[in-house]
C-alpha cells in the first residue's frame, strides 16, 4: 500500500535531504520549505530514520482535509482509522501547529483533536479513559491555510540525536547540519580532513561516518519501533542492510584540535562509541600554532562567535583562520559562523556562501575552494 511519507529538515537543508532520496532511489519528491514529501510504503519508515543524514524527522501522513470549524475538524478526525494505529494504552500525545488558516488556537486544535481520537478509540476499546501506559506515538495536527495534515512521528527524538555524543562542549552544531557541511564540501576518503576549532568533534564524526558508509541512524532507538502497525521485520531487515554496506576497512585521515583538552577528551570519547578512534585523531592545540601538511586537505569548521566569546575575541579568531588559509595555498576551506563581519575579519571573499539554520540561529556557510588534487600518472 502506498503512503505518503515527510522529511522535515532545516531550513536551507532541503537540496541536501532530496538529494539523499533521490540517491535511495526514491523519485515523487515534493519539496517545499523545510519538508520533503515522498511516496513510498510502511517498509520505507526504517528505511529513512536509519539512512537520511540531514533529515530532522520522519512522519507518516494519515490524513488531509480542510477544516474551517472546530466542527469539521472533530469529524474528520474521527474518520481516521485510529484503532488500526493506536493500541488500547497508547501513549498517544497530540501536538498542534497552525498558519495562515482560521483555526488557530493550538490548545483548542489539540483538545478537540484528542476528544475526536478517544471517540473513535471507544468503538472498538469500550472504556471511558485510556491509561496510554504504553508506547509513544506522536500525533501533529498541522494547519496550513486551512487545510489539516494529520501526522505520526515516526521518529520519537530528533533524528540530530544520532546516539554517540553523550556529552556535550559548549553550543554544538547538531548533526544533521554537521553532516550537510561535510556533503556540502569537497571532501572524500582519499583526502585529508580537519577541524581546528573541533569541539565535541561533531563534524569529523559525521564526514568519517560519511566516508565509511555508517548510516546515522544504528546507534539509536525510534519510536516506530513500538507501533503496532509496522512490522518489527522490517526495521530488522533493514540494519542488517545498513551494518553489511558499512567499509569497515577504508583507511581515513582525519583529525581536530581544540585550544580546549576538556573538548578534546569528549570528542574523543564520542569518536569511541562509534569505533571511530583510530579513523579520527583530536590533539589540543590552538589554531595559530598548527602545523598541517600542505596536501590539498579540507578543513570544515563552526569557529566560535556571538555569546560564546568576548566580542573582541571572535574577530581574532576568525583573523587567524584567515591567515591559515593564506599558509595552505592548496587547501579548501568550509566555515559556518553567525557572525556577520567573516568575510573582512578572515580576510577574502567566499566564493560560495550559503545560508543556513542551526536550529532557529541563521547561520552562514562561506565556502573557499582550493585547487584540485593533482593526478599523478602511473
Amino acid at each position: 500500500m502506498e503512503e505518503k511519507l515527510i522529511a522535515t529538515t532545516n531550513f536551507g537543508m532541503e537540496a541536501l535531504t532530496k538529494r539523499e532520496l533521490l540517491d535511495l532511489g526514491y523519485e515523487d519528491l515534493r519539496v517545499e520549505d523545510g519538508k520533503i514529501e515522498v511516496l513510498g510504503s510502511l517498509e520505507d519508515i526504517p528505511k529513512l530514520n536509519l539512512s537520511l543524514r540531514t533529515a530532522e524527522r520522519i512522519f507518516l501522513k494519515v490524513g488531509e482535509f480542510q477544516a474551517e470549524t472546530f466542527e469539521e475538524l472533530f469529524d474528520k478526525i474521527y474518520e481516521i482509522s485510529w484503532t488500526d494505529i493506536l493500541n488500547e494504552n497508547s501513549n498517544f500525545i497530540v501536538e498542534a501547529k497552525s498558519q495562515k488558516s482560521k483555526l488557530f488556537s493550538l490548545s483548542d486544535i489539540q483538545r478537540i483533536s484528542e476528544k475526536a481520537i478517544i471517540k473513535k478509540m471507544q468503538t472498538k476499546f469500550k472504556r471511558e479513559w485510556f491509561e496510554k501506559s504504553a508506547e509513544r506515538v506522536r500525533i501533529e495536527v498541522n494547519f496550513s491555510k486551512d487545510i489539516a495534515y494529520i501526522l505520526i512521528d515516526t521518529s520519537g527524538d530528533g533524528l540530530h540525536k544520532r546516539g554517540y555524543r553523550e556529552i556535550n562542549y559548549k553550543a554544538p552544531l547538531t548533526e544533521t547540519i554537521a553532516a550537510g557541511l561535510v556533503m556540502l564540501s569537497f571532501y572524500k576518503e582519499d583526502r585529508f580532513l580537519h577541524d581546528p576549532f573541533c569541539g565535541s568533534g561533531t563534524i569529523l564524526i559525521e564526514g568519517a561516518m560519511i566516508a565509511k558508509n555508517i548510516a546515522p541512524g544504528l546507534m539509536r532507538k525510534f519510536d516506530f519501533e513500538n507501533f503496532k502497525f509496522l512490522d518489527p521485520k522490517f526495521f530488522k531487515d533493514e540494519k542488517k542492510k545498513c551494518y553489511e554496506e558499512i567499509a569497515y576497512n577504508k583507511k581515513l585521515e582525519i583529525s581536530g584540535s581544540d585550544i580546549s583538552y576538556k573538548a578534546i577528551e569528549i570528542a574523543g570519547a564520542n569518536a569511541e562509541i562509534l569505533g571511530l578512534d583510530e579513523d579520527i585523531k583530536f590533539f589540543q592545540k590552538d589554531i595559530n600554532d598548527l602545523d598541517l601538511p600542505d596536501n590539498y586537505g579540507i578543513i570544515i569548521t563552526n569557529p566560535p562567535y556571538g555569546e560564546r566569546l568576548a566580542k573582541k575575541e571572535a574577530p581574532l579568531l576568525n583573523k587567524s583562520l584567515g591567515e591559515l588559509y593564506k599558509s595552505l595555498p592548496t587547501w579548501s576551506f568550509y566555515v559556518i559562523t553567525a557572525a556577520e563581519n567573516f568575510q573582512k575579519d578572515f580576510g577574502k571573499k567566499a566564493d560560495r556562501k550559503r545560508k543556513l539554520y542551526n536550529g532557529r540561529i541563521k547561520t552562514y556557510y562561506y565556502q573557499y575552494y582550493g585547487p584540485k588534487p593533482l593526478v599523478r600518472k602511473r
